[in-house]
């Protein structure tokens, strides 16, 4: 494959760059720098970011199998364990501000709901190309958007600290997914051609969409609520836009073309895409929670420092 990006360079940096909650102090001063303002804002808001970390477990999970190569199977296969971890830092940040109702994980919200539920039933029949354009939105958009504004507004060193290991994680996860998209763009157009039919044939498909699209709408709506400029999102968004346009392979990836395009959608508060997106937030506000099931491996979130 013609590219110049060293994956077997990145996996050792990802194998020197690991880290445990066990090397935080979470009892360390600073808990206390939180406002009650910001507390009550942050509960539901670290609540949906840890779930929305479980997204991205799960993608990598399936993009692994996926893999061409041995080497990027590892990659993602430790990129799967990075985001449990953030999750898991996450619910200990969460559990030391005292966000937690005894040792009950919180609920994440419908939309992220209804996202992981669809990656769980359907994301191992999904081809890499799609899971590579995909995946990578999510993370700039929701990660790079979310992640900013904590860094940015809460005091507590040790969330400053968590934070800054979560972004340096996060730096090399997107590195990796332009290096795949890149990979993805040098196969033939044939391919190319029959990897995107065969994804759009597929009716689970559909389900995707209609959980995808509400999923960045309302992350926009719990962002505003926050006080944040919901430019935040599509500035991080624009990045993702901007980073793949740089390299003429990824450009001929028809799913980077269609995620772009509707990303483009997302970021023009004026587009008429916008009616149909919040109109389907207010719809899946109503869906019964109690027919999508929990997650057997959600089942290892713990805030537990030896995890």
């Amino acid at each position: 494959m013609n590219t110049t990006f060293d994956f077997d360079d990145m996996l050792a940096k990802i194998k020197d760059r690991q880290w445990a909650l066990a090397d935080i102090d979470w009892d360390a001063p600073g808990a206390e720098t939180l406002s009650p303002e910001l507390h009550a804002k942050l509960k539901p808001f670290m609540a949906d970011l840890m779930w929305i970390e479980n997204v991205g477990a799960r993608g990598f999970a399936a993009m692994a199998q996926k893999a061409p190569t041995e080497t990027l199977k590892d990659i993602y296969r430790h990129f799967h364990a990075e985001e449990q971890r953030h999750a898991n830092a996450e619910l200990a940040l969460m559990k030391r501000w005292g966000m937690l109702d005894g040792d009950k994980i919180p609920e994440p919200n419908i939309n992220v709901k209804l996202v992981i539920d669809f990656l769980d039933r359907y994301s191992d029949g999904m081809s890499l190309s799609f899971l590579g354009t995909v995946i990578p939105m999510l993370e700039v958009a929701l990660d790079g958007a979310l992640i900013k504004f904590i860094t940015d507004e809460v005091p507590d060193p040790i969330a400053q600290e968590v934070f800054k290991k979560i972004n340096s994680d996060e730096s090399r996860h997107l590195a990796t997914d332009y290096a795949v998209m890149d990979l993805l763009g040098h196969a033939k157009a044939r391919k190319l051609f029959i990897d995107l039919v065969g994804g759009w044939l597929n009716p689970s498909l559909m389900i995707g969409i209609l959980s995808y699209v509400p999923l960045l709408n309302k992350m926009r709506d719990n962002i505003v609520e926050m006080g944040v400029d919901e430019e935040r999102l599509y500035g991080a968004m624009r990045r993702f836009r901007a980073v793949g346009e740089r390299s003429p392979a990824a450009n001929r990836v028809p799913m980077y073309q269609i995620v772009k395009f509707h990303g483009n959608m997302v970021i023009n508060r004026n587009h008429p895409y916008h009616i149909l997106a919040d109109a389907l937030v207010k719809l899946t506000a109503h869906f019964p929670a109690r027919l999508l099931a929990q997650p057997t491996w959600s089942k290892g979130l713990t805030y537990e420092p030896a995890a």
